[in-house]
């Protein structure tokens, strides 16, 4: 308790940032280096851009696995796990009561709410603002700059694709190893690893897909809870690429494979998910802040709502616990033996094409998101451009606090209503 004590401003600031980081782990970044970096201090830009590029590499929910990070930093695993929390909860909460009030909405009415008219603009111009500031560190000689170009136009062009991110930083810094003529720093032996947490990964992932698959053929009553559980898990592991990837992974699960017919005489009791409400779901989660992964809350108490009130709110509780899990285990495992390894040469070397990367999937991302802002209108295209501007004036120019500016796109999106 003591530890925690030490740090209530740090998790107020966490808590602040979970209800006003919208528009997904590109633009979350850009809202952490102005919250934990330019305000509080709490990292420096080169280790925030350090930790988003080793978060790139991992399977999980990247920016949730960041901030993990920089609790991690501050106060060791009992105030990671206590920033993993605070950040992951409002989203989830919100996602989890949809799934109850979802058949009482008025579905043209949830369309035409214009609250969040703005929220897609000003993702982009947090966006915009992180790019630059990374482009500043990580971009400085011929070859960082053919390795942005390279990975911004790969990543626009191929951005829904899962393993587009991890194969990029690995070339990334491939490249940047070609050439020795960098100063190599000191090689040092690594500290000892712990091999608790990747223990812990690896042994609930072979328990619930064992579960799971005993409970169905026994046709067991728990066996709902048992499958919802290993195929959330199982999401957390594998999906690269955020929560974008998360929603078409969960739609082939959840909707596509319970219309088979060989499937469903295999296993009548398969979860399922009607179209319509995933739909719902996935558009939701993309208007909330916190991270999008907080949409596996929904799809557990969708999955389980024909089950009684009790179980859809248990079928919340194992969709979250079990999509974030796995980003909790592997993110505190690996980060160690990578702070380690980055007193290599070769590694160290690496991170320059590794950055690089991560400030040209940035640009990518703000490209790609522009494309899906209204600006067929030369109304729309004034307002949506001037609010991205302004974002960037904004964040760039003054200190005001990221939830005042998320207020104030809100606040305009209602006064154009």
């Amino acid at each position: 308790m003591k530890i925690l004590y030490r740090h209530i401003a740090f998790l107020k600031a966490v808590f602040l940032y979970s209800i006003s980081a919208f528009g997904g782990p590109q633009a979350h970044f850009a809202m952490m280096m102005k919250t934990f970096v330019n305000k509080r201090r709490d990292v420096t830009e080169e280790e925030l851009m350090d930790y988003n590029a080793f978060c790139q590499l991992l399977p999980g929910a990247s920016s949730t696995q960041t901030l993990t990070l920089i609790g991690y930093k501050r106060g060791g695993v009992v105030l990671a796990m206590v920033t993993l929390v605070i950040w992951t909860l409002p989203a989830c909460i919100l996602m989890g009561c949809f799934s109850f009030f979802l058949g009482y909405i008025n579905q043209r009415t949830l369309k035409t709410v214009e609250l969040f008219r703005f929220v897609a603009p000003m993702a982009v111009g947090f966006l915009v603002y992180a790019a630059q500031k990374a482009f500043m560190i990580s971009i400085h000689n011929t070859i960082t700059r053919v390795i942005l170009a390279v990975s911004a136009i790969a990543t626009f062009f191929l951005f829904k694709t899962p393993w587009i991110f991890p194969i990029l930083i690995v070339l990334g810094g491939f490249v940047t190893n070609l050439s020795s003529r960098r100063i190599p720093q000191k090689e040092l032996l690594p500290k000892k690893i712990k091999w608790g947490n990747i223990w812990l990964f690896a042994i609930i992932f072979l328990l619930a897909g064992a579960g799971s698959e005993i409970s169905r053929k026994n046709n067991w009553p728990s066996r709902p809870a048992l499958n919802l559980f290993e195929n959330t898990y199982r999401f957390g592991s594998l999906v690269f690429g955020g929560g974008q990837v998360l929603i078409p992974m969960m739609y082939e699960q959840f909707v596509v494979r319970p219309e088979s017919q060989k499937l469903i005489q295999r296993n009548p009791n398969i979860i399922r998910i009607n179209k319509e409400d995933f739909f719902s779901g996935a558009g939701m989660v993309q208007a909330i802040p916190g991270p999008v992964f907080s949409v596996a809350s929904f799809m557990g108490g969708i999955a389980m709502k024909d089950r009684g009130p009790a179980m859809q709110v248990l079928g919340c509780i194992i969709a979250t616990t079990g999509v974030f899990l796995p980003s909790a285990l592997l993110v505190l495992f690996f980060f160690p033996i990578w702070h380690n390894l980055k007193k290599y040469a070769t590694v160290y070397r690496a991170l320059e094409g590794i950055n690089a990367v991560v400030v040209g999937i940035m640009i990518a991302a703000a490209f790609y998101m522009m494309k899906d802002i209204p600006t067929v209108k030369w109304e729309d295209l004034l307002l949506n451009t001037g609010v991205i501007a302004g974002t960037w004036c904004l964040l760039n120019f003054t200190r005001l606090p990221s939830p005042v500016i998320v207020l104030c796109c809100l606040l305009l999106g209602l006064g154009f209503a």
